[in-house]
């Protein structure tokens, strides 16, 4: 008689376990209480419709239960509910997260949208800039996350003291910093004050620093060690790896055994190199499509490339020749001594200029672009791009205008296929529009407004050396063009960039 009230009541239990979060969902009217009485919240403002915001939904819960018992809260906030909570906080797109310390400190979220980067982030967010360590606390800190830096330092050493308090600041974001004056504690690491000892879980657990103290030599120091000898491309690293501000060498391979093997007969490479090359693996099964971005068949593997991020030049390893260590050791001397020379992608120089828009290749890019004589209004565009696909039109109509007009030897407007032509530019989605200006190259200046004829002159005038604008009848009729029936494609969203976003990464 009692089972189904017994099994039913099972059912809402169970549901309720189900439905149980862990991240503390917030309005107006709670907000400002809750961040008040918790040093330290990771907000995130949302709207339901959001397809980034479903992705990060189950890494975020994820991060609220780790966090959990280190007395860490994350929140979230419904943007479609709460709008006036979110205008308030200057929230422009979804998701945006924040970190606040109470309500007058807050800093904008800045890790990777994975749980493991979330709690990560959050750790070092909790803890002082640097936190002082004792032989009670030091063992636990060493594994308060995959890298920390620890100083050992005499308590009379300010010069050292303030120099590591330095760079704990400017680095408190990518690592936990701990600092200990007990002698005893560097004694039994083997080191004598003032050294920094650089803890990590991978490799060889640890690396040690006894130079001069001086903040520049200190974050090189952290950036090479923290970096895994040979680590891994993929969405988590991709990211770390581009602003390393040092050429990144790929191991393609198919499957593990295989990436592991490389990872074993270039691992010596690897050290010889550290600190000027990063080596990485990467699964040519899931992101073998990457290999084309650096001039690398993409159904030929293992392959072996080298990409200088900085200049964004590509150096591929003949795929005809196997890889070994005797023949990547030669290939990777060579790059360092610059007797290697980039491959460069590029569609033929067009022979006329069809259109009145100007064609760029990559072959072409310097002699157009860079010429310091005019102002140059480029597109960075895919062929398969909705939105540029959309500006056509207007872009044509743009080019025409400067043709006809008294400027048309000081403005050149001009577009590249990014997916055919190596660029030298950082493209992160399309289209992408940039002004060269004469004079100032160096300094090109992104364009983010609404993409109308109008709008795009207003941009050039602004911002090139010849203030150049069509005469005034003509903006007249392309501003009646632009209210007729453009309206719709001035918002500023773009689709990604496949060449060099590298989404699927």
């Amino acid at each position: 008689m009692h089972a189904p009230t017994k099994f039913a009541l099972g059912l809402l239990a169970a549901a309720a376990v189900a439905t149980a979060s862990d991240v503390i969902q917030l309005k107006k009217d709670t907000f400002d209480d809750f961040v008040k009485t918790n040093d330290i919240v990771l907000a995130e403002f949302f709207a339901p419709w959001c397809g980034h915001c479903k992705a990060l939904a189950p890494e975020y819960e994820e991060a609220a239960t780790t966090l959990k018992e280190k007395n860490i809260k994350l929140a979230k906030i419904d943007c479609t509910e709460e709008s006036e909570l979110c205008q308030q906080h200057g929230v422009e797109g979804y998701p945006t997260l924040k970190v606040f310390r109470g309500l007058e400190v807050v800093s904008p979220y800045k890790g990777q949208r994975k749980a493991a980067a979330i709690t990560s982030y959050m750790i070092k967010q909790s803890l002082p800039s640097v936190s002082e360590l004792n032989k009670d606390n030091i063992e636990e800190f060493k594994k308060a996350d995959k890298v920390v830096i620890v100083a050992y330092l005499d308590a009379a050493d300010k010069a050292s003291n303030e120099t590591f308090s330095k760079v704990a600041d400017k680095l408190r974001d990518e690592y936990p910093f701990g600092a200990s004056s007990d002698a005893a504690l560097a004694e039994a690491e083997g080191v004598t004050a003032p050294a920094i000892v650089l803890y990590k879980d991978f490799d060889e657990g640890k690396a040690v620093f006894t130079e001069k103290f001086d903040p520049e030599a200190i974050e090189k120091f952290a950036k090479t060690a923290s970096t895994p000898l040979i680590g891994e491309v993929g969405p988590d690293t991709y990211a770390g790896y581009m602003s390393a501000g040092i050429p990144l060498a790929y191991i393609f391979a198919e499957t593990p055994e295989e990436r592991k093997e490389l990872s074993e007969a270039l691992k010596s490479i690897a050290e010889a190199q550290r600190g000027v090359i990063n080596f990485a693996t990467i699964d040519a099964k899931a992101f073998g499509a990457h290999a084309g971005n650096l001039n690398l068949k993409a159904d030929k593997f293992p392959a072996f490339a080298i990409q200088d991020t900085t200049k964004n030049l590509k150096f591929p390893f003949d795929q005809e020749k196997e890889i070994t260590a005797d023949a990547i050791k030669k290939f990777v001397d060579d790059f360092v001594a610059g007797k290697v020379e980039p491959t460069i992608k590029s569609e033929p120089i067009p022979e006329t200029q069809e259109g009145p828009v100007t064609v760029v290749v990559a072959k072409s890019y310097d002699d157009i672009v860079l010429d310091d004589t005019k102002d140059v209004l480029i597109e960075f565009y895919a062929p398969w791009c909705g939105h540029c696909k959309a500006l056509a039109p207007k872009y044509d109509e743009l080019a025409t205008l400067y043709a006809n007009s008294d400027f048309k030897d000081k403005v050149v407007i001009a577009k590249v296929d990014a997916t055919q032509n190596d660029v030298p530019d950082e493209i992160q989605g399309f289209p992408t529009i940039k002004l060269y200006a004469a004079g100032a190259k160096d300094k090109p200046v992104e364009y983010s407004g609404p993409r109308t004829v109008e709008d795009l002159i207003k941009f050039i005038s602004e911002n090139g050396k010849y203030k150049a604008s069509p005469p005034a009848e003509a903006e007249e009729s392309v501003a009646a063009s632009a209210e007729s029936g453009s309206s719709t494609e001035t918002g500023t969203v773009e689709e990604p960039a496949k060449e060099t976003s590298h989404d699927e990464l």
